[in-house]
C-alpha cells in the first residue's frame, strides 16, 4: 500500500514551499494589528490610571503625603523674644538684654553621621572629649541637646562653620547689669532661661517677660533654613520698667557703706534712702553683696535683700517713736522734765536699765538728745499697753512694708497677752520687738511727712495712698526734738551736715545669741534732711562693728557717717536748697578769715 505524501512548508533542499494564498496573508496582518491595538490601549489605560491616581493624591487626597513630607522638612521654630528694659528714675539703662548664641545639636544624627568628629567639636567647645562624648551619648536617642549656652555670637558662628553634622546654634538673650555689684540685691538676676530669679527681675517678672513667637520653615537635610513659610505667632518683646531708684544715689550708697564696713571691720550693712513726700526708694544696699553679671553667682546667703528680709531689734531709734506716742496722749510736752538720775533703774530682780551717763533730771528733748533709756521707759509706763502697742503698730512696726519686694519680713512686735512684767519697758527704748531698715527708714519718714505714713515703691510714679498715724504738729514738734541728736552735745553729731538742718536718732543694740545677749553689736542711724523741707529719709544699720578698729560701736560713730557722706552727696545731686544758710555763712567766713590768716 502506499503511504500519503507530507507536505512541508519548506522542502529538504531548501527550496521555498510556493506562497499561501492572498487571503491568509491579509488575516495574519489583521491579527498582528489587533494585537497592537490591545497592547497600546492596555498601555494607555495603564498611563491614565496612573495619571489620574497622581493627580488625586496630590490635588484631592493629599494630606497624607502632605503630612509625610512636613515631616521631614518643614519644621515650626521659635522666634526669640528679649526681656524688658529696666532703668533708674532719669531713664539710664540698670538691666538690658544682650543677644547671645547657643550651640546645640540632634545627638542621633551627630552619633550616626560624624562620631569621628566629636573630639574636633570638644575642641571648639572648651572642653574634654570624653565629657563631650558621654553627655551626647547619654542623650543618644534624642533629638536635641544644649551644647553650650550663652555664647558670643561669633563664637557659635565659628563652632558651627566647621560643618559637622547635627550641630546647630540658636539666637537667646542674656542679661547685663551695668551696676553690677551696686544695685544687685534691688535687681535680682534671671537664670539661664531668662526668668527673674530674685529681686525686681523676680517681682515683675512677667511685666518685663516677652511671648516668644512661632515661624514655620523648611529645613534642607543640613537643617539650614532655605524658606519662610509663614508666621504662626508674633514675639511679643517684654515691657520696660522704670525704676524709684536714682543710679547715682544708689552707687554713692553702696560706696559709703562699702567704705564704712572695712574701716570698722563690720560684718555687713544695709542702708536706706527713701523719698519723704512719695515713699520711693531712692537706694537700697547691702553687704556682702555678689556680682549679677558673674557665672558663678557666689553664696547663697549674699543674694538676699537684707534691707527688707533680715530683722534687728532697733535699739534707741525706737526712742522718737516712744515720745511722740508720750505727747499724743498728753501725758508730756517736750520741755516736761524726767529725772533719770543716778543713771541706772532696775526693773526686776534680773534687768536693770542703764543710761551712758548720769543724765539727772532732762526734759523731754533732753531725753532724745542725750538717748535716755530710763527717760523712755519712765515715758512708756505712762501709756496703757493696748495704747502704746496700736501706736507703735501704726508707724509700719510688725507689718510687711508693702513695698511688693519678694521676701518682705513683717518683723515683730508682741502683743500685750504675750508681754512679760518688763517687755513694754524693753520696747520703749528699741528690745524686745525687731523690725528691718525699710521699716525703720519708713517710721522716720512717717515723722518727716506730717504723720503721713506711706507705702515704699520701686517703681517711678507709683504713688501709695497715706495714712494719717500722727498730728502734723506732734511731728514736726519730734523732728525738732531730733534735731538736737546732730547738733552740738548730742550723740550723732558726725551726721551734721554742714548748710542743712539734719533731725536724726542713733541706736546701738546687743546681737541677740542663744536665748540671751552677745557682746557684739549691731549699730544704727535714722535720720531726715532738711529739718525745714524734708526731702529725704535714710536708715543704716551696721553689724558686729570690730572695737579694736578704732571707732567703737555706738550708732553715732559708726552707722552716722554713711548718713553724713551719703545725705550731703544726695542733697547736691538733686538741688535739695539748705535750710541753714546761716550756719554756712559763719562757716564760710571763719574759713575765708583763716585763710586771709594765713596769708
Amino acid at each position: 500500500m502506499k503511504l500519503p505524501q507530507i507536505k512541508w512548508p519548506w522542502r529538504r533542499d531548501g527550496e521555498r514551499k510556493p506562497a499561501a494564498p492572498m487571503r491568509n496573508r491579509n488575516r495574519a496582518r489583521f491579527d498582528l494589528r489587533n494585537r497592537l491595538l490591545l497592547v497600546g490601549g492596555a498601555l494607555a489605560l495603564c498611563s491614565v490610571s496612573l495619571v489620574g491616581r497622581a493627580a488625586y493624591v496630590q490635588l484631592v487626597d493629599n494630606e497624607f503625603y502632605q503630612k509625610e513630607g512636613d515631616a521631614r522638612f518643614v519644621r515650626e521654630i521659635a522666634i526669640p523674644t528679649s526681656r524688658g528694659m529696666i532703668t533708674d528714675r532719669n531713664g539710664e539703662p540698670v538691666a538690658v538684654s544682650s543677644p547671645v548664641e547657643s550651640v546645640w545639636c540632634d545627638p542621633q544624627e551627630l552619633m550616626e553621621k560624624a562620631p569621628d568628629r566629636l573630639p574636633e567639636l570638644a575642641r571648639a567647645l572648651g572642653e574634654p572629649a570624653d565629657a563631650l562624648t558621654r553627655r551626647v551619648g547619654q542623650r543618644a536617642d534624642k533629638e536635641f541637646m544644649y551644647l553650650k549656652r550663652r555664647m558670643n555670637p561669633d563664637a557659635a558662628r565659628r563652632i558651627v562653620d566647621l560643618g559637622i553634622p547635627g550641630v546647630y546654634s540658636r539666637r537667646e538673650f542674656r542679661r547685663f547689669y551695668p551696676q553690677g555689684e551696686a544695685m544687685a540685691h534691688v535687681l535680682g538676676f534671671t537664670n539661664i532661661d531668662d526668668r527673674g530669679q530674685e529681686g525686681l527681675e523676680l517681682a515683675f517678672d512677667d511685666w518685663l517677660r516677652g511671648k516668644p513667637g512661632t515661624m514655620r520653615v523648611i529645613r534642607d537635610r543640613k537643617g539650614r533654613i532655605v524658606e519662610n513659610l509663614d508666621l504662626v505667632q508674633a514675639a511679643e518683646p517684654g515691657r520696660d520698667l522704670t525704676l524709684s531708684i536714682d543710679r547715682r544715689i544708689q552707687y554713692l550708697t553702696y560706696r559709703e557703706l562699702k567704705r564704712r564696713l572695712w574701716e570698722t571691720g563690720s560684718s555687713s550693712g544695709s542702708a536706706v534712702v527713701l523719698d519723704v513726700a512719695t515713699g520711693e526708694v531712692l537706694a537700697m544696699a547691702n553687704l556682702p553683696t555678689f556680682n549679677p553679671n558673674a557665672s558663678a553667682l557666689g553664696k547663697p546667703e549674699t543674694h538676699r535683700n537684707r534691707a527688707i528680709t533680715d530683722v534687728v531689734e532697733p535699739g534707741s531709734t525706737m526712742k522718737p517713736i516712744t515720745v511722740a506716742a508720750a505727747l499724743k496722749a498728753g501725758v508730756v510736752t517736750p520741755n516736761t522734765l524726767v529725772d533719770v538720775s543716778p543713771g541706772y533703774m532696775a526693773l526686776d530682780r534680773r534687768w536693770t536699765v542703764h543710761d551712758t551717763h548720769n543724765y539727772g533730771v532732762q526734759t523731754v528733748t533732753g531725753l532724745i538728745t542725750k538717748s535716755s533709756n530710763i527717760g523712755a521707759v519712765k515715758l512708756s509706763a505712762k501709756l496703757p499697753d493696748q495704747q502704746y502697742y496700736d501706736f507703735v503698730r501704726s508707724f509700719g512696726y510688725g507689718q510687711k512694708p508693702g513695698s511688693g519686694f519678694p521676701g518682705e519680713s513683717t518683723g515683730s512686735v508682741p502683743p500685750p497677752p504675750r508681754w512679760s512684767g518688763t517687755t513694754k519697758a524693753t520696747m520703749s527704748y528699741g528690745y524686745g520687738l525687731n523690725a528691718t531698715p525699710l521699716q525703720i527708714a519708713r517710721a522716720y519718714a512717717a515723722l518727716a511727712n506730717g504723720g503721713k505714713l506711706i507705702a515704699p515703691s520701686f517703681v517711678k510714679g507709683q504713688h501709695n495712698e497715706a495714712q494719717q498715724v500722727l498730728d502734723p504738729a506732734i511731728a514736726g514738734e519730734v523732728m525738732k526734738m531730733m534735731q538736737t541728736v546732730t547738733e552740738p552735745g548730742g550723740t550723732a553729731t558726725q551726721a551734721a551736715i554742714l548748710g542743712y538742718h539734719v533731725a536724726g536718732k542713733t541706736g546701738t543694740a546687743r546681737k541677740s545669741a542663744n536665748g540671751g545677749y552677745s557682746n557684739r553689736y549691731i549699730s544704727l542711724f535714722a535720720g531726715v534732711v532738711p529739718v525745714e523741707h524734708p526731702r529725704f529719709a535714710m536708715a543704716v544699720v551696721v553689724s558686729e562693728p570690730d572695737p579694736s578698729k578704732g571707732h567703737g560701736y555706738y550708732g553715732g560713730l559708726v552707722a552716722a557717717p554713711v548718713f553724713h557722706n551719703v545725705m550731703d552727696g544726695a542733697l547736691r545731686l538733686m538741688d535739695v536748697p539748705p535750710d541753714d544758710i546761716e550756719t554756712w555763712l559763719a562757716v564760710q567766713a571763719r574759713t575765708e578769715a583763716k585763710a586771709g590768716g594765713a596769708r
